[in-house]
């Protein structure tokens, strides 16, 4: 592969997948919109780019007009600044997203030139995969009835590994699920990801009843192996129509994971007062919220 340097910007090419690959291995950011998948399969609805800057990657997000904090060794903010200016003078935006609190921490003079704001929109929840499986206590007892009724309910369901002839039921269910305003969203990213699905090195699970998807997950490492071992669920839906089919399909993806990993991170919920307060239900280890930097206009 040609890598591009700034200030030539491109989009991610399958291509491009080992040399992410080593950025991410060896500087293991702590939000999973870093991990390859993600980049290329959202790169369409987001207006993602990468460049190459001073031998750290940088990427653009055109749809939120920032770029993420540059990936490789820490900028000082001064350089950060400068990289900035750089940004403006090719007509792009000079701010920067996916700040952590420890950069803030090293470099707390950062405030004198960004205005320093939390993402909780954008934080992801991050789980102990054993928790998952076991759903211990009270307040997760409403989980494990709801998974009771659903075996109940539909006694010959299955959970399969997905494999390439349920791509249609999948994608049915997706746009069933997403309805009108997800299509182009996450309906294209999805797409992708079933697309690329053996490129990426994907894996998932299939919930099935009488050969009727009733729900599906996707799923990727996204952190070195050892203590903090991560799958990021990339995607994940369930059939309302099934009556604990979401609990079921995210109870079976933790069963099968958790030999793999202790974490899972399931991800954003992006404001969305519904979709936050399922992840919150599940009692999530932590929330990786990021920081936006803002440039201080000095005009």
């Amino acid at each position: 592969m040609n890598t591009i340097e700034f200030p030539e910007f491109t989009g991610f090419d399958i291509k491009d997948q080992s040399f992410v690959n080593l950025f991410v291995a060896r500087f293991n950011p702590l939000f999973c919109e870093y991990n390859f998948t993600n980049l290329f399969c959202w790169q369409k609805p987001a207006r993602l780019s990468w460049c190459l800057y001073r031998g750290r990657l940088l990427i653009y997000d055109g749809i939120d007009e920032c770029s993420f904090m540059p990936l490789g060794d820490a900028f000082s903010p001064r350089e950060l600044v400068n990289l900035s200016k750089k940004m403006e003078d090719i007509g792009l935006k000079p701010d920067f997203a996916l700040a952590t609190e420890d950069y803030i921490n090293e470099f707390p003079e950062i405030s004198d030139y960004y205005i320093v704001e939390q993402k909780r929109d954008y934080a992801e929840y991050i789980y102990n995969v054993d928790d998952l499986c076991s759903l211990k206590g009270k307040k997760l007892a409403k989980k494990k009835n709801l998974i009771s009724q659903f075996k109940r309910s539909f006694p010959d369901f299955k959970i399969e590994l997905f494999a390439d002839f349920f791509k249609q039921g999948v994608s049915d269910l997706a746009e069933k699920m997403s309805g009108p305003a997800g299509i182009g969203q996450e309906f294209s990213a999805l797409a992708t990801a079933l697309d690329y699905f053996k490129d990426l090195k994907l894996k998932g699970l299939v919930l099935l009843n009488k050969n009727r998807v009733a729900g599906f997950s996707i799923f990727s490492p996204v952190s070195s192996e050892g203590a903090t071992m991560t799958y990021d669920i990339h995607f994940e839906k369930a059939d309302r129509d099934f009556k604990g089919a979401s609990q079921m399909i995210n109870h079976g993806t933790a069963e099968y994971l958790k030999d793999k990993c202790k974490y899972l991170n399931r991800e954003q919920d992006l404001g969305l007062k519904g979709l936050r307060q399922s992840k919150m239900s599940y009692n999530p280890a932590a929330l990786a919220i990021p920081l936006s930097l803002t440039l201080i206009s000095r005009g």
